[in-house]
């Protein structure tokens, strides 16, 4: 994911809460990681989302950090606080006690990008609600997996998108 980020000169941001860390940790494990990484805000304490991230005080105070909505703000906020191309984000609960009326092993994991029609992509802002089993170790790791899938996924259909208009070109516009 790295290289194709890299071939593609754009850049990720990472903002994460349930997973304290662990996507960041994942992306910079992989050499030559700061062509491409920016950086991650550890936003776990719910204030710190408003704060640092922009996410929206009255969502927060209505329906907690464990929310779709407040995953895409996290994640658009991550974007833009630290200038990248993608950001990416995780709220959930990990256990072992139920958090902002949640059970253990809801998540949330979203995707915030470019949009446009250079893109070859819809981009814009992405949410994939998870059930989650297992352990707290387990959960986590699970939600590390998945907001990485869910952005490795976007770059792929982003650069079959743009293979598509490349071939289009090179044959008369079909």
């Amino acid at each position: 994911m790295v290289r194709l980020l890299t071939v593609k000169g754009e850049t990720v941001a990472v903002a994460e809460s349930l997973t304290g860390g662990l996507v960041a940790a994942e992306l910079t494990a992989v050499p030559g990681a700061s062509k491409a990484f920016r950086g991650s805000v550890t936003a776990y304490a719910t204030e710190l989302k408003h704060r640092m991230l922009g996410v929206d005080a009255g969502l927060l105070a209505q329906r907690g950090a464990v929310d779709p909505q407040v995953a895409a703000q996290m994640a658009a906020g991550v974007r833009k606080a630290l200038g990248a191309d993608w950001g990416i984000a995780t709220t959930g609960v990990a256990g072992p006690d139920p958090q902002d009326g949640q059970p253990v092993g809801t998540v949330f994991v979203a995707l915030d990008g470019p949009v446009g029609p250079d893109s070859g992509s819809a981009g814009g802002g992405k949410v994939q609600s998870l059930r989650l089993n297992g352990d707290r170790a387990e959960i986590r790791m699970e939600s590390v997996r998945s907001v990485l899938a869910l952005l490795l996924k976007e770059l792929a259909s982003e650069q079959t998108g743009n293979e598509r208009a490349q071939d289009t070109e090179r044959n008369g516009g079909f």
